[in-house]
């Protein structure tokens, strides 16, 4: 490794806005742990990236991912859950496999995987969700039932650790990346995900409000 400025756990990193921001970080001379379902990711390779298999929907695969992520790096700097499903996003009602496979993933997963990697974060790093306005209840709307209420899960829980972590001086954000060009976004989104990881990146080294809603469209922190 040449001379990393920090370590970064970027998970879902396998396409769109993960891969765009694992490129981003290598880019600034960061070492960069990445997940993928696989523990696999044939789209990049780098001297300063390794990748780590995570299934966040299975709480084995979470407390393996975070046993070797420890043996990489028992210092990080910034962690990035960026990894998310959302397949009810043009659904109005929910139907109980999707609803789950969501909240397993986006939520709960999110959550139990976060509660032991934020033991390795060191004084003055940085914990990032990557959420979306759609769970804002005053941007509420009949689509996407699930994913809103995972995402609104997300943004609870930002604030929650933004209090927790407050005396070991880790800030923690939620940002919302704006509409883009992935699987989710679909090809009429306006932003590319490498513009997002632009953007998001900015946010990540500017943004000095722990437990604010960070939307990088305005760019700035929002009320929930």
């Amino acid at each position: 490794m040449k001379n990393p400025n920090g370590t970064v756990v970027i998970t879902g990193v396998n396409s769109g806005i993960g891969l765009a921001l694992t490129q981003k970080f290598l880019d600034e001379n960061y070492h960069v742990i990445g997940t993928t379902r696989s523990g696999k990711l044939d789209k990049l390779t780098h001297e300063n990236l390794e990748i780590v298999a995570l299934e966040l929907s299975d709480k084995e695969s979470i407390d393996i991912a975070n046993e070797e992520i420890s043996k990489l790096s028992g210092e990080i700097k910034i962690v990035i859950n960026n990894a998310g499903i959302a397949p009810d996003v043009a659904q109005i009602v929910p139907d109980i496999t999707s609803f789950n496979q969501t909240i397993s993933t986006n939520l709960s997963g999110t959550v139990f995987f976060t509660e032991e990697i934020i033991k390795l974060i060191v004084p003055g790093g940085k914990l990032i969700f990557m959420t979306s306005d759609m769970g804002l209840p005053r941007k509420a709307d009949a689509n996407g039932p699930s994913y809103r209420i995972s995402k609104a899960g997300i943004n609870m829980y930002a604030a929650i650790l933004a209090k927790r972590l407050e005396e070991q001086n880790v800030s923690v954000t939620p940002m919302h990346p704006g509409w883009v060009k992935t699987k989710l976004g679909g090809d009429q989104a306006p932003l590319t995900a490498e513009q997002a990881a632009e953007n998001l990146y900015k946010g990540i080294m500017q943004n000095k409000q722990s437990g604010k809603f960070w939307n990088t469209t305005i760019p700035g922190i929002e009320d929930f």
